[in-house]
């Protein structure tokens, strides 16, 4: 017989064998980050390793002093990438003229405090940062949240396989198996332009948190007779 998405068939089974039905149930929780990670980074260019290297390192060094001077605490700031690598000019003929080196140094700072994410940005670029990535909003400990996504995923599955049951004539035995899947879903509201845009930073913009929406799918197997 056919019941919505469930099909089942018990005279193709023997009579000894475990009977059982499959039904998924979802939740959705929407939370508010708590979370915003920025990524912060000075490149330069030059001829000698030595010179780019203290060139780098002091911008980068007074940027990390002024991001903790504005809040953010040492274990939320971490050297995420350092690279130094040749640079080359590309000839007509198809050689290549070496001009010097380019070195990268990117730090990412999570900034708790999310009034003071204008601010933090636009002292980096005073400082020199010119390779800012996207800003990303996210929850620090997503598994109170999932939890709750996932109770009610639960809580449906249940109820559907009650009513399911009822229906189809049978009886709800011992539950044997369930398995989870989950998604986060970030979803951030902009203020005042809609991003974080390199010439606007020194405006010090407006930025919004949103939301975050977390999904959770479980399936439920029972016996059933």
């Amino acid at each position: 017989f056919y019941i919505g998405n469930l099909v089942y068939n018990f005279q193709s089974l023997p009579q000894n064998y475990p009977q059982e039905i499959s039904i998924s149930g979802s939740g959705k929780v929407y939370a508010k980050p708590d979370v915003a990670v920025l990524v912060l980074g000075v490149e330069d260019k030059g001829a000698r390793i030595l010179d780019i290297v203290g060139a780098n390192t002091s911008k980068m060094n007074k940027i990390i002093k002024d991001v903790k001077d504005l809040g953010v605490d040492e274990k939320d700031v971490q050297t995420t990438q350092y690279t130094i690598s040749p640079e080359y000019n590309w000839t007509e003929s198809g050689g290549r003229i070496f001009v010097g080196y380019v070195l990268t140094q990117q730090i990412t700072v999570k900034v708790r405090d999310f009034e003071k994410i204008g601010s933090i940005l636009d002292k980096a670029t005073s400082d020199g940062a010119n390779a800012v990535g996207d800003l990303q909003f996210t929850i620090d400990d997503p598994e109170k949240i999932r939890a709750e996504a996932r109770q009610k995923a639960i809580d449906q599955a249940k109820i559907k396989a009650m009513t399911l049951a009822k229906q189809a004539g049978l009886k709800i035995g011992k539950l044997v198996n369930i398995s989870e899947g989950y998604s986060d879903y970030p979803q951030p509201i902009y203020g005042k332009g809609g991003g974080v845009a390199m010439e606007s930073v020194n405006a010090a913009p407006d930025i919004q948190a949103g939301q975050m929406e977390i999904n959770s799918t479980v399936t439920l197997t029972y016996r059933v007779r």
